[in-house]
């Protein structure tokens, strides 16, 4: 046990000095969403540029950092597999670069070398007594990255939970890490208006006792779920984690016991709700993070009869063709995850 600690105070550095492990041409996987490590990056941002031809990897950014510059593309440069608002206009602009990529698929991606990783930098909970931490809220292709690179930089939170399955990272593992003390952004319920109501109340009519849901980001996969508390044995086996589900927990509605794979747990790869929700997931034996090439494996979620997904979508055709990544030739996300669970989809 001394030895960990021992480890983890030579290991210990201001957020200024951990990222002069970061070279010229490097390029670094960011987690994304509420992963993402906000005092490692924000001291990337002031100190931009000092570098050149540097790459920052990551979907979904949250914060929007100093570095989203298309002054200083050629110090730093945001690529995104799925674009959000922080994102959105640099793409459109062209100083960000968008590679759509299946979600399921950027593990491989990063493995096999298709996708650079030189450096991994992840928020983390802090370290237990055998020196393990735990990449709860996003271990999703972090993971990989984190196998894959020549350094791992971590921000070790107290306020990240310290959560079950494949989500571990060992000090021995760490190049750098530091420490802050600064509250996990937090990510409100959707509004849901009568619109999102009346088509979560159709698409509720689908879900029956005993199914195993995956539901996406968004007002209406929120507002099926509010709407089918009164369900008996449903089960999780999911892309995301949110408060609703936690809802649906908590309303004894979601019990994971008619489930086939992995009877008795809820699985996700990311977290995105309140305070709330991070503590529920902090040592709780129900739920178990891991990667995404775990998770959105078709042949694994597969497992599970009566296995429904519902996920949003900005346009449908008459055929029943979904669009779920552009409005006209404007890219506004990416693949992402949905297709992953296409053949048991919902969409709407």
């Amino acid at each position: 046990m001394r030895q960990v600690q021992e480890l983890y105070n030579n290991k210990k550095r201001e957020a200024k000095e951990a990222i002069k492990l970061i070279e010229d041409g490097d390029s670094i996987c960011v987690p994304l969403g509420v992963g993402e490590p906000p005092t490692i990056l924000t001291a990337l941002s002031e100190q931009r540029r000092d570098y050149h031809n540097v790459k920052v990897r990551q979907p979904y950014p949250i914060h929007k950092y100093g570095y989203f510059d298309p002054n200083t593309v050629e110090n730093i440069q945001h690529v995104s597999w799925f674009l959000s608002s922080t994102s959105r206009q640099g793409a459109k602009e062209g100083w960000i670069d968008v590679i759509p990529s299946s979600f399921f698929g950027i593990p491989k991606l990063i493995n096999d070398g298709y996708v650079a990783c030189d450096v991994a930098i992840t928020m983390v909970s802090p370290m237990d007594k055998y020196g393990y931490f735990s990449v709860s809220l996003s271990p999703d292709y972090t993971m990989a990255a984190i196998a894959k690179a020549r350094e791992v930089i971590v921000e070790v939170n107290p306020h990240v939970p310290f959560a079950n399955g494949d989500n571990k990272v060992h000090i021995s593992q760490i190049s750098a890490l530091v420490e802050s003390q600064d509250p996990i952004m937090t990510i409100p319920l959707p509004t849901i208006g009568p619109v999102h109501k009346a088509i979560a109340e159709y698409v509720a009519d689908f879900i029956k006792d005993g199914s195993t849901l995956q539901i996406g980001l968004g007002a209406i996969p929120d507002s099926v779920l509010m709407l089918i508390e009164d369900k008996q044995d449903l089960g999780m086996h999911t892309e995301l984690v949110t408060d609703a589900l936690m809802h649906l927990y908590e309303k004894g509605a979601l019990t994971n016991r008619k489930k086939n794979f992995m009877p008795g747990k809820m699985v996700a790869t990311i977290s995105l709700g309140s305070q709330k929700l991070y503590e529920f997931m902090d040592h709780n034996p129900m739920l178990e993070m891991h990667p995404v090439s775990f998770t959105n494996d078709p042949n694994i979620a597969g497992l599970n009869d009566n296995l429904i997904a519902v996920n949003g979508s900005l346009e449908i055709d008459f055929l029943g063709q979904c669009n779920s990544e552009s409005i006209g030739p404007v890219p506004f996300s990416a693949t992402g995850g949905q297709q992953d669970f296409s053949p048991c989809s919902l969409i709407v």
